[in-house]
């Protein structure tokens, strides 16, 4: 157990973070592309003509939720609450404008940016970070969290 974090399961994150890094290193490997989520879905989508063959991003996005059934089926699921339906949507609207204002997400610039030193990525990461940090302290004061 870790002190101050009773439900943190270590081990699982190794592997979880293991298993990201080997899918990054195989995308960029392999076929010389970043495995930015946000790229991957316009690309799947359609909205972007640029990056993966389209039939690579349509497999790489539907597998994410693929892999999570799956690891929900193993393991019994995970217990998990939710703010508001509409803080979700105000959140998934602000995040999709962030990814196309900074040129990619989370993966795109956290994993594989910040890994290759890519300076944009590292600039991007603590921006992203920290209006996390704020965020999450703004609604537990405000009480919505």
């Amino acid at each position: 157990m870790i002190p101050g974090f009773p439900d943190a399961q270590p081990v699982a994150g190794l592997i979880g973070g293991l298993m990201i890094g080997v899918a990054a290193a195989i995308m960029l490997l392999g076929l010389g592309r970043i495995a930015g989520v946000s790229g991957l879905a316009a690309r799947a989508t359609g909205l972007s003509q640029g990056g993966a063959p389209r039939s690579v991003a349509i497999a790489f996005i539907i597998g994410l939720p693929l892999g999570a059934l799956v690891v929900a089926l193993l393991s019994g699921g995970v217990p998990a609450s939710y703010p508001a339906p509409v803080l979700l949507i105000v959140a998934g609207l602000i995040v999709g404008y962030g990814t196309r204002l900074g040129s990619g997400c989370t993966s795109g610039h956290g994993v594989c940016g910040v890994s290759r030193l890519s300076r944009r990525s590292l600039t991007a990461t603590a921006l992203f970070m920290g209006s996390g940090f704020a965020t999450v302290a703004i609604l537990r004061l405000a009480g919505l969290l």
